[in-house]
């Protein structure tokens, strides 16, 4: 019987929202909200990474925030968000090298299994 291989395509693509709010917030300083934004959107019209407006920006930085809070990557306290140990695992690199060490297991585990049909079947 032949199983079925899942394939599942990932966008590899820097979130720099998430990237800037995890650099905020990882100084262990307490934010609120529009005092953390204002450091948010200033950090990323420093790297040239603003697009859709300031409003929408607003509300794709208070999805990203409220997604930190439901991992238990950041604390919300009041108004006030505090950034927890562990909130560097929200960024892309470690997203990138994360996938990248899974994809490595994994050509590692079929050329395993490979090598091991060939001396079989010999």
């Amino acid at each position: 019987m032949a199983t079925a291989s899942k394939t599942r395509f990932s966008r590899r693509v820097t979130d720099h929202v998430t990237d800037e709010l995890v650099n905020v917030l990882s100084n262990s300083e307490t934010f609120e909200f529009k005092v953390l934004f204002m450091k948010v959107y200033d950090g990323l019209k420093l790297k040239n990474a603003v697009s859709g407006g300031e409003e929408m920006l607003r509300l794709r930085c208070y999805e990203k925030l409220q997604g930190l809070t439901n991992r238990g990557l950041v604390r919300k306290t009041g108004k006030s968000y505090l950034g927890l140990k562990g909130l560097e695992q929200a960024s892309s690199v470690f997203q990138f090298a994360k996938m990248d060490a899974a994809a490595a297991a994994a050509g590692a585990a079929t050329a395993a299994s490979a090598a091991a049909t060939a001396t079989a079947t010999a």
